[in-house]
């Protein structure tokens, strides 16, 4: 496995091309700028090959009293996101 920052995903493309078939643990979906479609369209491989992490955009979503509520909403919606890329880009 390796690591792949989400925020440059145009340069998974080339990445790809040195490791087509390697898993890749990409950090930095959300929060700290990096696009999940973007992740998608550039990283996947025909065995999905991504392990996408969003952190921040998750814990800190919300700070009140409604943390947990706000928190796992933002997880389904990744989720979600995801499943729905995963469905458009598989070959």
């Amino acid at each position: 496995m390796f690591v792949v920052g989400a925020t440059q995903s145009s340069e998974l493309k080339k990445i790809r091309e040195i490791v087509p078939n390697h898993f890749l643990l990409v950090p930095g979906v959300g929060a700290q700028g990096g696009d999940l479609v973007s992740v998608a369209k550039n990283g996947f491989n025909k065995q999905c090959g991504l392990l996408v992490n969003s952190s921040r955009g998750i814990i800190y979503a919300d700070s009140s009293s409604n943390f947990d509520v706000v928190a796992k909403q933002k997880a389904t919606e990744i989720q979600l996101e995801m499943e729905k890329l995963l469905n458009q880009y598989s070959i």
